[in-house]
């Protein structure tokens, strides 16, 4: 197991143990061992990144600068592509991933969509003509300005904590806003490397300032409650996501969330190589920890026996090709945590007390090492007002509902507080129609990409508010502006 480098605070600009020299251990996911430590903030530390952010938007013309700040951001997306090594390592060492989730989802498609940010850029409108109007007697040049909100606090999840990291603060920064990141303290090398990044290419001191902490919530309320700070952008679960919202409440403080998600993978019966369709819905994508991950398979009743034969097959071959750390094309570790760990096996009793038919996995699996293995599992038989179908998971755990008809998925898919993602196979017009009517931020027909760094990403429902990613996730940190200038 590799020794992680230390990570450090990084406040206006400079590289830094906290004020009273504080570490706390940085656990691998794959041996449950220390493989790192990372600064641990004080409040003190905070209360400085909060006020050095707050002076690098008031008194620097970072905000007002286009050109010259795209170039600078520019530098720093090349200088993460230049630490492509180190991101795949602190990826698999830190957040517990396999080779073929770091190398994918984890780094490059954190950093291609960094590069689709930049390019989003340059869609930004600045200031728009709304011409002239003769209201109360005389004539008024209108114009509509864009200008950036002002100090962001960012709070970010542990499971691929560079993507969502790149996802706020490089949209953040290209807006013109200055940043105080705050990683989860189990992924906090991740953006404490940022950080050091950030130093390196010369953003200005103050602009971007990273804080790492043991205690999962100081940081965060001091964050969400503080009035020098203009918007919290957040990624995490629905609960915390309410607190943030009333911690902001006083100060009326911009929030926008992204949430959980118990997204739907519907099969339609016209699907095309319908049992390989099946068989691609196994949850064991990074051992389930995503948020808009489908986690609810929708077969039609027609061809459920077919389906539940499909899945058998499928997770029985798939028993020897996870929990392998130095296999290129291994996509599922462990979780994150013992924590995340006991809490996902719990859902075992929990599917079995509510009716549901283990068909595969179920069980905490030491025999891959001391790490927080937990094997990929599939329920079916279940319905949609059980536990396991309503409730968020967040790791490696099928459940299988069988509908009537198209009116019945579609039905099924929206009955959840959530709204995130999903898919649909079947003939493309058809699956069309039906993803539009269900009710979730992004929709994949027949296997295609809707989530990308130039299309918007975000949920309806209590999946979040706000979109990021794309033109969209720029234009979330700007504030707009009505200018009327008397022409005569």
């Amino acid at each position: 197991m590799s020794n992680l480098q230390d990570a450090m605070l990084y406040i206006n600009g400079e590289i830094r143990p906290s004020s009273d020299n504080a570490y706390y251990d940085n656990i691998g996911p794959w041996t449950g061992e220390v493989v790192g430590r990372a600064a641990d903030a004080t409040a003190a530390d905070v209360q400085q990144a909060i006020d050095s952010a707050r002076h690098a938007f008031d008194h620097t013309d970072w905000s007002s600068q286009h050109e010259q700040r795209h170039e600078l951001m520019k530098k720093y997306v090349k200088a993460l592509w230049d630490k492509r090594a180190l991101l795949v390592d602190i990826s698999r060492f830190e957040a517990g991933a396999a080779m073929g989730a770091a190398a994918r989802a984890h780094i490059d498609g954190a950093l291609n969509g960094a590069d689709d940010l930049l390019k989003c850029f340059e869609q930004v409108t600045w200031q728009e003509d709304r011409g002239v109007k003769n209201e109360n007697g005389f004539d008024t040049k209108r114009l509509v300005t864009h200008e950036a909100v002002g100090v962001v606090g960012a709070i970010t999840p542990w499971n691929v904590p560079l993507y969502v990291n790149i996802g706020k603060v490089v949209a953040a920064l290209l807006a013109g806003c200055t940043v105080i990141l705050k990683p989860a303290p189990d992924t906090p090398l991740m953006g404490s490397v940022m950080g050091e990044i950030a130093q390196q290419v010369g953003l200005p001191p103050g602009v971007f300032n990273v804080v790492t902490s043991s205690d999962p919530a100081m940081a965060g309320e001091m964050l969400t409650k503080d009035p020098a700070v203009d918007l919290i952008s957040f990624t995490g679960s629905t609960a915390v996501g309410k607190l943030i919202m009333q911690n902001g409440a006083p100060s009326l403080k911009r929030v926008f969330l992204e949430l959980g998600g118990k997204s739907a993978f519907v099969v339609l019966d016209d699907a095309p190589n319908f049992a390989q369709t099946v068989m691609g819905s196994m949850v064991v994508f990074h051992a389930g920890q995503g948020c808009a991950y489908p986690t609810r398979l929708l077969v039609p009743k027609s061809r459920y026996d077919e389906a539940v034969k499909a899945l058998e097959m499928a997770y029985a071959g798939f028993d020897s090709k996870w929990g392998l750390q130095d296999e290129p094309s291994c996509i599922m570790g462990p979780l994150i945590s013992k924590k995340q760990l006991d809490r996902v096996a719990s859902y075992t009793d929990i599917g079995k007390q509510d009716g549901a038919r283990l068909l595969a996995g179920g069980k905490v699996r030491s025999d891959k090492g001391n790490g927080f293995f937990f094997e990929p599992t599939c329920f079916v038989d279940c319905t949609n007002d059980m536990r396991i179908a309503q409730e968020e998971i967040f790791g490696p755990v099928l459940v299988v509902i069988p509908y009537e008809d198209d009116e019945d998925a579609i039905r099924v898919a929206n009955e959840s507080v959530y709204g995130l993602g999903g898919a649909i196979f079947g003939s493309t017009e058809r699956a069309l129609e039906m993803a539009k009517k269900i009710r979730t931020g992004s929709m994949s027909v027949n296997g295609g990409t809707s989530i990308t760094g130039d299309l918007p990403f975000g949920g309806y429902k209590q999946s979040g508010i706000g979109r990021e990613w794309g033109l969209e996730g720029i234009e979330e940190f700007l504030e707009t502006k009505a200018i009327g200038i008397r022409a005569s």
